[in-house]
């Protein structure tokens, strides 16, 4: 699957095929948790198709240095096509409403007009989550990285929406993370669901 979530992001095949390598000359360093990187090809999905239809699981690790390997070679947003999604989720959570983990949480969000600062964010994103810099980690779900023409968004999706302390918390340590001053907005997944319409609840 690493392979062909390279070749949709026109990176070649085979440096996908290698991303599980982590060496044997040294001891590779474990994560407190494992984690997975999902695709999702938008201008691929079929005019009709469920919403996720095109989503794909890439692979799942649990160490350092296959993070790196990984991302190096594959999970750079720089490398998508427009209309792209790069997901990092806790293995065992699909990047889907319909998750149970998922499903009564919501989302902060940031949009970017520069590919440099999005692939910045991504990447500060990424380490914060798998460094467990969350003080409210258990209630972290994953990120996930929009690649689109014109404006490309962040979103850090969480487990219990109505926390509103815990959302806070998170909210206050991303801004800080991904370095930026502008306010950023928490949105449930709920009111999505039934007003097809993004509705923001919390703001730092």
């Amino acid at each position: 699957m690493a392979s062909e979530a390279a070749e949709e992001a026109n990176v070649p095949a085979a440096a996908a095929a290698e991303a599980p390598t982590t060496g044997t000359e040294k001891q590779p360093h474990k994560l407190e948790r494992k984690w997975t990187f999902w695709f999702d090809s938008q201008s691929k999905a079929k005019q009709g198709a469920a919403w996720g239809s095109s989503l794909r699981k890439v692979y799942t690790f649990d160490t350092v240095e296959e993070f790196w390997c990984l991302y190096d070679q594959i999970f750079k947003p720089s490398k998508l096509h427009g209309n792209a999604d790069f997901h990092l989720f806790k293995a065992g959570i699909e990047p889907k409403w319909e998750d149970p983990e998922c499903a009564n949480g919501g989302k902060w969000s940031v949009t970017s007009n520069r590919k440099a600062n999005l692939e910045n964010m991504w990447l500060e994103s990424l380490m914060a989550l798998i460094g467990e810099q969350f003080d409210e980690a258990d209630e972290i779900c994953g990120v996930v990285a929009s690649v689109r023409q014109w404006q490309d968004k962040l979103a850090l999706w969480t487990k219990t929406a109505t926390n509103e302390a815990a959302q806070m918390g998170i909210g206050r340590k991303w801004k800080e993370i991904i370095d930026i001053n502008d306010k950023i907005t928490y949105s449930f997944h709920d009111d999505f669901r039934r007003e097809r319409s993004v509705k923001g609840r919390y703001n730092v």
